[in-house]
């Protein structure tokens, strides 16, 4: 009789511990299954748009930024990062050491000689001055990849200017940033190079979205010819419609379709002085 009631009550002790494993099983996975929910909204690539039609690339992943590299043109298609408060801590120093891209083949890796004797800069696409929190950023920032020919007077002028004021915005909440070349049919510039034809672009673009932690969304394009100017941010500035429709680029594709639409289609100036 004894045995027969231990082993009712063993069979009962048995039966609810497994019950309180399953429950526990069933909370812990609805648990992680929220954490990779938020995970993968906290991974949303904002900065990286999408090609309209495909194009020549080699997409790179960098410490501070993506590239696509056109491995014909030997310059960047664009280059894209997020830029906030964090990276602004300033840990290193510009170090003007360009450097070929190491993942690319010898065949493909343009050096810095290339450029010299040609008149035109080496113009950053994510500019070293975004890139001084960490060592490897900076040294990455300095790869041929992130580098386009640029005259010399819109590199340390009304281009840097901009730079600058992404920093600037960046203080407040996170950027979002894509930048590159624009290609006219005929080219304006040529090329230039001695073992490899990099193209000289005829203007530059870069597309800026902020305002998503405060819930006040907005987005501004900007276009550049190369050449020397001095020039308010009135002259350049343009909807970001209006920079898909000139590079046949999709910016901030993982807005939601409503926000992206509205911030697109126009700008204003004043939200960004």
């Amino acid at each position: 009789m004894n045995k027969f009631i231990f082993t009712i009550i063993l069979s009962l002790a048995v039966f609810l511990c497994m019950n309180f494993m399953q429950e526990g099983e069933i909370t812990l996975e609805s648990e992680t299954c929220s954490v990779t929910e938020v995970t993968k909204a906290e991974k949303k690539r904002y900065e990286i748009p999408v090609w309209k039609k495909q194009q020549n690339e080699i997409r790179l992943e960098q410490y501070g930024y993506t590239v696509s590299y056109n491995t014909k043109l030997c310059i960047p298609n664009w280059v894209a990062w997020e830029l906030n408060s964090e990276k602004l801590v300033e840990r290193e120093s510009r170090n003007n050491k360009f450097l070929p891209n190491p993942k690319l083949p010898k065949h493909q890796a343009v050096t810095t000689d290339e450029y010299k004797g040609s008149g035109w800069d080496r113009g950053h696409m994510c500019p070293a001055g975004d890139n001084k929190y960490h060592w490897r950023a900076m040294d990455e920032s300095f790869y041929m990849t992130n580098i386009c020919p640029q005259n010399n007077n819109l590199n340390r002028g009304d281009w840097k200017e901009l730079e600058e004021d992404c920093r600037r915005w960046a203080t407040k909440e996170p950027v979002y940033i894509a930048c590159g070349p624009i290609l006219y049919n005929k080219p304006k510039y040529g090329f230039i190079g001695r073992k490899f034809m990099i193209r000289v672009p005829d203007a530059f673009f870069k597309v800026v979205l902020t305002g998503l932690n405060s819930g006040k969304p907005r987005a501004i394009g900007f276009i550049y010819k190369n050449e020397s100017g001095n020039n308010k941010r009135d002259k350049y500035v343009n909807s970001v419609d209006d920079v898909e429709r000139i590079t046949s680029l999709d910016f901030f594709a993982n807005l939601p379709d409503e926000i992206e639409n509205k911030i697109e289609a126009s700008y204003k100036l004043s939200e960004w002085r």
